[in-house]
């Protein structure tokens, strides 16, 4: 087994473990500062919207990695997640952009790291499960 490697432990890649770490630290980060936010007064749509979201993966998506039957399981996961951290990254792009609030510009910073490493998640995890199980083989040259 080569140093490094944790398919053989865990099932999933090294790779897909790091970004896996970074999406839920992320997320952690925008629930407690938007939770801080909504405790001072802060409220509307968007920012509900990106709570739920950032708790939402808080909680489910170290559930998603313990499952690990073949390779390929976590992939509708990933998929949801993206797409809902694509409105969260939206929202907070129109909503903050142009804030000079540290906190503000962090919630759209993090939330944009967690939608960054979910889209590659999605791409790493369709190519494990369906590009290389069996649609093309690669034979060694002897």
């Amino acid at each position: 087994m080569v140093r490094g490697d944790t398919h053989a432990r865990t099932g999933h890649s090294t790779f897909l473990l790091a970004s896996s770490a970074l999406i839920w630290v992320s997320s952690v980060i925008v629930m407690g500062i938007l939770a801080y936010l909504v405790s001072r007064g802060w409220g509307g749509d968007h920012v509900i919207y990106e709570l739920v979201i950032s708790v939402l993966t808080t909680i489910f998506f170290p559930l998603a990695f313990l499952l690990h039957v073949h390779p390929g399981s976590t992939l509708l996961f990933n998929l949801v997640f993206s797409y809902l951290w694509l409105v969260a990254v939206s929202f907070t792009a129109s909503d903050w952009s142009r804030s000079h609030d540290n906190l503000l510009l962090a919630v759209e910073s993090f939330s944009f790291i967690a939608f960054f490493f979910l889209f590659f998640n999605v791409l790493y995890d369709w190519h494990r499960s369906f590009y290389r199980s069996g649609t093309r083989t690669t034979r060694a040259v002897v």
